[in-house]
């Protein structure tokens, strides 16, 4: 397929490509938040912008559709459901991306769905890592379900580079989700390694700026104490310096990480943290002080002092 003139995007969360795309590509976009489709066309001069009434809309409308949303339920109401989803309209020769960070089994399915009715279609899964920072700067990492060898993987790479940075095809189908869950249940446990190890250093008398910098030159070194430092006032535009408004709500972090506990499960793999880590963030979801916040509110879960520069200033 040549460059595409007409682009359909369901689910607004990786809305970074108007950061790069082509003005002369038809958009077509639909999302169930009314609230999120007013504020974009408020956002945005383009003209060749089109809101559409539902999933079916746009993918009558686009040569290419990419979607991302929350859960695998979610994901198959998109593409399944009779009157309004993606397959209830005709998809011949259609590239079809999905970016949600779901379970391998319903990327399966959807897949195995669309090419049983629409054989000349494609499917791929692309989950995305880079939180709302990445997003807003069109600078996120794709994990993309395919191989090097792929015959879409130039325009793959064209259109994902108008939304990200890096694009990694992973090898095949869902392997893009499997990459996407092992990075997250790793920085999930960074995430709470991290909080654990500065709340240590506070409650014991260590600046966290200081202890924040000895991290960044020695091994516990990471994006997460760099960029996403889960202390207050570290790092001014994390999240954490913002009340946790923001980022990767932590229960989407407990999603995901559950869905890489029993990826493991599935292979064989064994953990030691696993269990640990999930339920860290299973409570941290039900805390009325960590609902709804960045999932590096866990140093608030901890009891993390977040009023520390008052001691320190002293």
């Amino acid at each position: 397929m040549s460059s595409p003139k007409s682009i359909g995007f369901i689910g607004l969360g990786i809305m970074g490509l108007f950061k790069k795309s082509a003005d002369t590509q038809n958009l077509y976009i639909y999302d169930i938040s009314t609230e999120a489709l007013s504020k974009l066309q408020s956002e945005t001069s383009r003209t060749r912008v089109h809101i559409c009434s539902s999933s079916k809309e746009v993918a009558e409308r686009s040569d290419v559709i990419f979607t991302m949303v929350p859960e695998g339920s979610h994901v198959r109401a998109v593409y399944l459901e009779p009157e309004n989803g993606i397959l209830s309209t005709n998809l011949a020769s259609k590239i079809l991306v999905d970016c949600s960070t779901i379970d391998t089994a319903t990327s399966s399915l959807v897949r195995e769905q669309i090419i049983h009715q629409f054989p000349t279609a494609t499917f791929y899964d692309a989950p995305v890592s880079g939180g709302s920072l990445g997003a807003a700067k069109a600078s996120l990492t794709f994990m993309l379900g395919a191989s090097k060898t792929d015959p879409n993987i130039t325009l793959l790479n064209q259109l994902l580079g108008t939304m990200g940075k890096f694009i990694f095809p992973c090898g095949g189908a869902s392997l893009g989700l499997t990459a996407k869950l092992c990075n997250n249940y790793c920085s999930g446990l960074i995430a709470i390694a991290t909080a654990e190890a500065m709340n240590i250093g506070v409650k014991s008398g260590i600046d966290p700026r200081v202890l924040a910098t000895i991290f960044s030159t020695s091994t516990a070194q990471s994006t997460i104490s760099d960029t996403w430092n889960p202390v207050p006032g570290i790092c001014p535009g994390a999240p954490s310096s913002n009340d946790y408004e923001g980022g990767f709500k932590v229960q989407l972090m407990k999603k995901d990480f559950g869905l890489a506990v029993d990826a493991a499960e599935r292979v064989g793999a064994k953990l030691v943290l696993g269990d640990a880590g999930l339920e860290t963030y299973q409570a941290a979801s039900k805390d009325p002080n960590c609902v709804d916040r960045d999932s590096r509110v866990v140093f608030r879960y901890l009891g993390g002092d977040e009023n520390w520069a008052v001691k320190f200033e002293k």
